[in-house]
Parts: structure tokens; sequence; C-alpha cells
């Protein structure tokens, strides 16, 4: 950690003013910041670093030292982390996994204690962490905050177990994410009035609008799942003190692309003021989490970033406690350490599938309920479907594209369920994933029994992972690390993941993203019908058809 000097074109985020002048860096904080003259012409800029305010680092496939690896080239310098999708599977162990693992690189990930392990009763998950739990989570330094309270009904109807998780992030100082998709008006008070301070959730301007307006802080979403940038991103004209970016999950080969420096990128070319924009980007979750991260000011952590031009947002330089971490795309020095499959977790109890268990028999019903999955979107739409039978069976209605999807217990024997979707588009073979949010069940949409079954099994033979299988070939991307994560290089990961991805997508499937689409099928607190290990769920009634 030596002492140097960088030079540029320099953002003063708080004074709204950018002065051509020179950062000196001692010991990892910022000694001197020299004004030489007013803003030059052609030179670089020099930029607080970027904060994803909302993201599952397990969503990338990655663990997090390779999710560092991957994000600092982008201007990443730290993240807002619930690692709630690995409490799910591993408990109390899992969280401290991603901790640990997180404090092996000079990447800045602030964890979150997760507040809905399980998300809900209607599904299995593999552990569940009550409020003595999540208390002693929050009562550790590293975790900065209680994560995303998804159960939004447990907070409006005043669950015991809920109110005790808030109060105790509140008696220690620490804020509450919020997980309110479609709430508004009274309801959204109400929630609000829990002591709940962010969402991640609006897909509409006007609903965005609604919680600012009662002092809600609106994280907006751009990730592979969920794009909520172009419906949102005009709010922040008159609301840059209460708006953040997040990319909430990012799969790997998203991540090889960009981060946070897109949407920055995106925001001017919609005509947004540049510090609107880098107040969202780099200061607010500093200020909202109360992180120790630089701002680029005197006596700060040197935690900055060498931006090419305002415009396309290309970094040149990522910098973290002066560290020089990532310059011109690639990383710099060898600061990511391989993790050992021994030194890795997991939970996964589950034997080989046979395909009568995937059989849904024809009981005479004139109509079933299939799920809508939406592109782009974490929410689906309910329709009423003519099954289409044979042998007695209901099966796959490839010509109106009406699929099969199951989910499959992973921690113990048990019935699979079993459901229709539409809009996946597979023509034949099957996709499965041990990623299905939030419990981690294994999932599978096919366009049959047989390669349905098949790729269950695959992933249940690597004890974690994501598959695709037709046309006589199969491509599997292993996950060793609690189902969810490979503990590879983070470039293989992606390359392996679009192989895939585009295997998918070659089988018919018309999706952005299949596999992500694939595992929010199962997320039980986003409505409308979603797909549990327990069955069919109807997320605006909040129960099991």
């Amino acid at each position: 950690m030596g002492n140097f000097k960088v030079e540029g074109n320099i953002i003063d985020i708080p004074k709204r003013n950018i002065f051509f002048g020179e950062v000196a860096v001692e010991a990892g904080k910022i000694k001197s910041i020299t004004e030489i003259s007013g803003q030059r012409e052609g030179a670089h800029f020099i930029s607080p670093g970027f904060i994803d305010s909302h993201v599952h680092i397990e969503s990338s496939m990655l663990i997090p030292s390779e999710f560092a690896r991957l994000s600092v080239v982008h201007g990443t310098v730290s993240t807002i982390s619930d690692p709630h999708e690995i409490a799910n599977v591993c408990g109390m162990e899992g969280v401290e996994f991603m901790i640990e693992n997180g404090n092996t690189v000079p990447f800045k990930f602030n964890f979150g204690a997760p507040s809905c392990v399980p998300a809900t009763v209607f599904e299995t998950a593999g552990a569940e962490l009550n409020h003595d739990d999540v208390k002693a989570l929050l009562e550790r330094p590293e975790i900065k905050y209680l994560s995303e309270m998804m159960n939004f009904p447990g907070v409006l109807y005043k669950d015991e177990e809920v109110l005790k998780k808030i109060a105790a992030a509140h008696q220690l100082g620490k804020p509450v994410d919020g997980h309110a998709p479609g709430l508004r008006g009274h309801t959204v008070q109400q929630y609000i009035d829990a002591g709940i301070s962010t969402d991640h959730e609006c897909f509409t301007a006007e609903e965005a609008l609604d919680k600012l307006q009662r002092g809600m802080k609106i994280l907006i979403r751009d990730g592979s799942a969920a794009k909520n940038f172009d419906a949102l991103i005009g709010l922040l004209n008159d609301w840059p003190e209460m708006m953040m970016f997040c990319s909430d999950d990012k799969h790997p080969d998203s991540l090889v692309e960009n981060h946070i420096n897109q949407l920055c990128a995106r925001a001017v070319e919609k005509g947004i003021d540049i510090f609107k924009i880098l107040q969202a980007a780099c200061i607010n979750p500093i200020l909202h989490y109360k992180l120790d991260v630089g701002k680029l000011q005197l006596n700060d952590p040197a935690d900055f970033i060498v931006i090419e031009d305002l415009k396309n947002f290309r970094i040149k330089q990522t910098y973290i406690d002066g560290l020089l971490l990532a310059e011109n795309g690639k990383t710099v020095g060898d600061w990511v350490k391989h993790v050992e499959d021994k030194e890795s977790v997991n939970h996964f109890d589950c034997s080989l599938k046979e395909e009568n268990d995937f059989v849904y028999p024809f009981t005479g019903q004139e109509e079933i309920p299939v799920i809508e999955a939406l592109d782009g979107q974490l929410i689906t739409n309910r329709l009423s479907v003519q099954p289409k039978v044979l042998n007695q069976n209901i099966i796959s209605d490839l010509e109106n594209d009406i699929l099969k999807m199951v989910v499959v217990n992973r921690y113990h024997g048990a019935p699979v369920a079993v459901s229709f979707v539409k809009n996946f588009g597979l023509k034949q073979g099957a996709i499965a994933s041990s990623v299905a949010h939030d419990s981690h069940n294994i999932i599978a949409v096919g366009a049959d029994d047989k390669s349905i079954c098949e790729a269950v099994n695959l992933v249940i033979q690597e004890t974690g992972g994501i598959v695709a299988l037709g046309k006589g070939k199969k491509e599997v991307l292993a996950l060793p690390v609690a189902g969810l994560m490979s503990n590879q290089n983070g470039y293989e990961v992606a390359e392996s993941y679009t192989s895939i991805d585009k295997f998918a997508k070659d089988l018919g499937s018309t999706l952005l993203a299949p596999f992500m689409t694939l595992s929010f099928m199962a997320l039980l607190v986003i409505p409308c019908l979603k797909l549990s290990d327990k069955g069919l769920f109807d997320g605006d009634e909040f129960k099991l058809i």
C-alpha cells in the first residue's frame, strides 16, 4: 500500500463541481486533493467507486472473491449483499462462508442479516434463522443491515417473529431493507411505519413515486432477470437523495459485460444530470448503510475510479484502500485465491428420480392453472388452459408452448411437485437448476418426462448445478458451493454459462435469460402464480392452491 498521486478531472459530488487536479494517497487514505485548473478537455475523470446497493452474490453463481474479480473492472468497489440464498440452503454456516470468503479479497462486501429463512412456510428450505439468530448476526460489526423483509404479509399482520427481527435491527441502529412488490397507499404506509426504509421491487414509476413521497428510498434495479431501469430512471431527476442503483441478481455472463457503470451510461443517455447519477451510484448507499467506503473526500479511504469519459463510463482504473485492483478491463495482481471443494459448504440429500415421478394424472379437469412467465420480470400471470392428454396423463403441449415444470425437494425424499408453464418455448429436451429462489430446491422445465427426469438426475449427481439437454447432447455447469455457486475462475464460469444459456435457446427457448427466469418460477413472495416443492402457490392470496 504505497504512496502515489493520480491526476485528472476530479468529480466532487457534494459540491457539484468538476475540476482538473491531483489526488494524493498515503497509507490507503486520501491525503490531499489539489485543484490545478478548471475542467481540462480530453483528461480522464476521477470519481468515487460504484456501489451495487442490493445484490445476491450467489445469483452470479460465483463465490464472493470471484464476484469481486469480475466487478472491479467495471468500477464497482463495494456491494450491499444479502446472503439470503445461501442462508436458505446452509443457514448460519452459509452466511459465515460468504463473510469469510469475502474477507480474502480487498473488495468491500457489506453483508446483511437474512430476515426470511425460510422465505415462507409453503416450501421446504435447508435451514431456519429465528430472531435470536438474526440478532446475533446484527450484533456483528461487519453485518450492516437487516436484509430485505420479503415476508410483507408478516409485517402487515404483525407477526411476532418478524417484528422481533425488525426491532433487533432498530435497537442496533441498523437499517431494514424492504421487499414490497405492488404495495401502495395505506398498506405500504403500514409497511414503512414498521421501520422499513428501502424497496427494490417497484416495476412502475407510479408505485415508486408513492413510496418516495412516503419517505421510502427506492433502488433502481436492472439485473439479469428483473429490469426496472426504464420505468424508474425519470424519478432520479426529482429524488436524487432518495435513490440508488442495484442489480439484485446478476448472472456471470452479464457481470463480465458490465455492472453499475452501465446504468450510469444509460442514465446519461436519458439526459439525467451527472451529479444526480453519481449521487445514486456512489454516495447514497454509503450514507444510508453507514459504509466504510470513500466518497473521494479528504481523509477518506482511497476507494476511487478513473473513468475515460462521462458518457460510456469505460473504467481505466479501480482503487480500493489505495490498492490498484483493476486496469483497462483486467485485474491487477494475484489477489483472488482459489477455494478448494473442502473449504466450501453444501446441503443435498436427494436420491435419483424415475420417469414415473413426474407424471401428472388426468382426472377429467376441463382446464388447468398455468403459470405465465414474463420475460424480464419476476412477476407471473395465471392462465386457465385446456390440458393436452395422452394415456390419461397431462403432458407438455409444445404446439401451444405449455410445458411441464417440476420442483424436486433437494433436502429429503418427497413427492415431486408438478405444474405447467407458458413462454419457455422449448421444442425438445429440458433445462434444470438447483438455483430456485428462495429455498433452492431443484426446478426443471421440459418437453417430455424422460428429458425432465434426466436433467433433474444430472443436477442431483453434481449435488447442484444447471443443466440443459436435448438434440442428443447435454451440458452441465456444476455448482458445488451450496448448489448455488462454482468455486472456479469467474471468467471460466461465465464462459460455461454463456454456452449453456445458448444451448437452452437452441432447444427453442425464446427467453432473454431462460435459467434466470426458471430460477424465479419458485419464488413464492412475488405474485402471482409460482410452484414450490409443496405445490402450486397463489402469491396474491398467499396460499397453496
